[in-house]
């Protein structure tokens, strides 16, 4: 493949990580066989590093487009109006955030029911019945 096979945009997607797994590894591997693909990636990296200020690495660097923790929270709970909720599908299934899809697989890990978790509950409030008093 020639280093043309990938425009600037999904070069600085691969550095910064934002593209899907399969997609990253499609551009690793042509970047294993094309020196000239390779320069082209240094030179970007370099230009990145330097703090460039277009609205689009603004935009990728500070991940504008992705949903907050809470909102991702409440897209696992189906608790948002429909259309933020398509956003989040669409933007974790569809283009295939990797960020927001570790997020949301922590999200998902972290409310898992497990044994543990009920027998620290339990202890809670085991340890914390007394303290509440009936009125008679």
């Amino acid at each position: 493949m020639s280093s043309h096979t990938y425009s600037r945009e999904v070069l600085l997607a691969y550095l910064a990580e934002q593209l899907p797994s399969e997609r990253m590894a499609a551009v690793e591997q042509t970047l294993r066989e094309s020196e000239p693909l390779r320069e082209e990636l240094a030179l970007l990296a370099r230009e990145r590093d330097q703090g460039g200020f277009t609205v689009g690495e603004v935009w990728r660097r500070e991940r504008l487009s992705c949903p907050t923790r809470s909102q991702l929270g409440a897209y696992l709970l189906e608790a948002l109006d429909a259309g933020p909720q398509e956003y989040v599908r669409f933007h974790s299934e569809t283009v295939g955030c990797r960020v927001c899809a570790a997020n949301l697989a922590d999200l998902q890990q972290a409310t898992a029911p497990s044994p543990e978790k009920q027998r620290r509950r339990r202890k809670y409030f085991d340890s914390s019945a007394g303290y509440l008093r009936r009125d008679s």
